[in-house]
């Protein structure tokens, strides 16, 4: 027998590895002989980065750079197996996480030290990068990773701007003179799960502004200014970000991607199974066992778990979810994808006990499941 296990993250409880390390430790349990192979998946977010190095036998590299404050931070860098392709998590140096709560203000934050990252990987010499966008506690526009890479910024006074979100409304020019050279030769694919425009009610700044602290005057001004670097953007480069699906991304740092570094804008999830070669794994697998914190309607949004199963039903592969909790009255709509749903809040502890013991109860409930299997002869 032959078990694929691909979960995500069960956030605030669980990296997507641990949960992958329970999941395989239930299944031994009933099945020893077992081949098991260890896939953790996420969809572009925070985890991406541990997941690809985890799944590729990859590496991390370690840099000194910019807090989304200025101070600074160890951040990594992933390098995969395959030695080529360098992974840049944008919540390594720009995150939300790094940030207290007294500290969360997008007006000021920037996402120079996602640029430092970008390029210390390619001082490293690798061409080919993904960078997993989630978890930002940025609303830039992605000009301070520009800023970085040696894009530079003016005021109509010709003073050379320090770029945050309160700076976007004060772009006069936009000099690329400078940008470091090697983006044009460096294939840049971005992992992201956001659909969200540029700009607009819908945008990065409404969307997701007030989470990384912006009340509603710093909402509105925030949005002010991506639409004012998205008209500059336009002229100098072409390319319209403003209604531009995904460009919203990290506070429109997916747009700056695309517009400026010429990256391609890709499901996170389809990214990271790409990369894994998860096709190629699973063609000979009896069943997959996946699973999340929650497993709700958003899951058929594009999340990691809709890319797993989209990628089994290819190959005929049953999957089998156990994750923290699924949502009331989904079952119907996510059994299309999933052979069974199986939560491990069944409404006798708190969610705090929940959490707390989510590694036990995930393989607890994993040798449950197998129990079940081998007493059907299902795959025997």
């Amino acid at each position: 027998m032959k078990v694929i296990i691909a979960p995500d993250a069960f956030k605030g409880s669980l990296t997507a590895e641990e949960a992958t390390e329970a999941m395989q430790t239930g299944v031994k349990k009933v099945f020893p002989q077992a081949e098991t192979m260890c896939l953790p998946v996420a969809d572009g977010g925070e985890g991406t980065l541990s997941a690809l190095i985890s799944a590729t036998g990859g590496v991390y590299k370690t840099f000194t750079v910019r807090k989304p404050l200025g101070h600074l931070v160890e951040a990594q860098l992933g390098v995969l197996g395959d030695g080529e392709t360098a992974v840049v998590e944008l919540a390594q140096a720009s995150g939300l996480m790094l940030l207290g709560p007294g500290e969360l203000n997008p007006m000021e934050a920037s996402t120079f030290g996602t640029g430092e990252l970008i390029r210390h990987a390619l001082d490293e010499g690798h061409r080919k990068l993904i960078i997993g966008l989630g978890g930002s506690a940025t609303n830039d526009g992605g000009t301070g990773l520009l800023e970085a890479l040696g894009v530079r910024f003016f005021d109509a006074q010709g003073k050379l701007l320090q770029m945050n979100g309160s700076s976007l409304s004060l772009i006069d020019k936009v000099d690329v003179s400078q940008m470091d050279k090697r983006l044009v030769t460096t294939d840049i694919r971005i992992a992201s799960d956001v659909e969200n425009p540029f700009v607009g009610e819908n945008g990065a700044s409404y969307i997701f502004g007030p989470q990384k602290g912006a009340d509603t005057k710093a909402v509105k001004l925030l949005d002010e200014g991506l639409l004012h670097f998205a008209d500059k953007t336009a002229k100098l480069t072409g390319m319209r970000l403003h209604k531009l699906k995904g460009a919203g991304a990290a506070g429109g740092s997916a747009g700056a991607l695309l517009a400026y570094c010429g990256a391609r804008l890709e499901s996170g999830i389809e990214v990271v199974l790409e990369a894994i070669e998860f096709a190629k794994h699973i063609q000979s697998a009896d069943f997959i066992l996946t699973g999340e914190g929650k497993t709700d309607r958003q899951t058929l949004d594009g999340k990691a778990l809709l890319g797993v199963a989209k990628s089994a039903k290819v190959c005929g592969v049953p999957v089998f979810v156990i994750s923290g909790a699924i949502e009331k009255g989904t079952c119907g709509e996510l059994s299309e994808w999933f052979s069974e749903l199986r939560a491990l809040d069944d409404g006798s502890k708190t969610l705090v006990e929940l959490m707390a013991n989510a590694s036990g109860l995930l393989c607890r409930e994993t040798a449950h499941l197998m129990s079940e299997i081998k007493n059907s002869d299902l795959f025997l």
